[in-house]
């Protein structure tokens, strides 16, 4: 099991290496046929390449044009199956991480040998909620949030309004994800979900606004047919905010990190990490 890791995290590697080449190759081939469909000359830094890009142009069928990345390995069958999620904490919230921290190769390893898709991990701080860790097997990425303003079903205040827990699979509303990180982000979000049939009457939502991802959830009714909607929240709600984002699985502390949220980001104010 461990060798057939390190082959898989190796063979995962090599192609994540290939995509910078793969992608410059693919923005000449871009432009070279830019140049042919307007008419124009083809640009003179690629003159002495242009008979052996306009040969590979010349064999691409559709899906080719398109560049492919290695996040398309990652969520390669997330189509095609439906996600299995372990949730877990520490054992003791209160004792010493390095007690978690011993066992967490282990729970990794356990959950790879039993075809678990995502790793949840939640941390709290004097029993409120404060950090979430997802975590996508076998090979990353590993997205760390911190969690704020958590209320849970049971502290709604208004119970009489609060709509039923329906157990039916979520139709996903993803707002304002629009950077590159902003996409990998929704990537991540939305495969922890399966995929909904059509009358599902349940809406999960993250609604990304100044980098901080509300997390809402309601259930809707039309009593009065389709122009008549009753949205009903049903909880949690709680906002997090993406802090480090690495490509490798949460025990591997070698692995390359994407995105880590880092003092001077927050005095950019203009800078936006996920969406406008």
């Amino acid at each position: 099991m461990i060798r057939r890791n390190q082959r898989m995290r190796r063979e995962y590697l090599y192609t994540k290496s290939l995509e910078g080449a793969e992608r410059a190759q693919f923005e000449k081939k871009r432009r070279i046929r830019q140049a042919l469909e307007e008419g124009k000359p083809i640009p003179t830094e690629l003159r002495n390449e242009e008979h052996e890009l306009r040969r590979q142009i010349d064999l691409e069928d559709q899906e080719r044009q398109v560049p492919k990345s290695f996040v398309d390995n990652e969520y390669a069958t997330g189509t095609i199956r439906e996600p299995k999620i372990l949730l877990t904490t520490s054992r003791d919230p209160s004792a010493p991480l390095i007690q978690f921290v011993k066992v967490l190769s282990e729970i990794v390893e356990s959950c790879q040998s039993h075809d678990i898709t995502d790793l949840i991990l939640v941390h709290e701080h004097r029993g409120q909620p404060d950090g979430l860790v997802i975590s996508h097997l076998p090979q990353g990425p590993t997205a760390y949030f911190g969690l704020l303003n958590v209320v849970t079903r049971h502290d709604i205040k208004d119970r009489k309004a609060m709509g039923k827990m329906s157990e039916a699979y979520p139709h996903l509303v993803l707002d304002n994800f629009s950077t590159t990180i902003g996409e990998r982000t929704a990537t991540i979000l939305k495969h922890l979900f399966p995929v909904p049939k059509p009358d599902s009457k349940r809406i999960i939502t993250f609604a990304n606004r100044d980098d901080y991802i509300s997390f809402r959830h309601h259930v809707y009714e039309k009593p009065g047919g389709p122009k008549s909607i009753d949205l009903k929240e049903v909880g949690p709600r709680f906002e997090m905010r993406l802090y480090k984002l690495k490509l490798g699985t949460m025990e591997q502390n070698e692995a390359r990190c994407e995105f880590e949220l880092r003092p001077y980001i927050n005095t950019a104010k203009k800078q936006k990490t996920l969406g406008a």
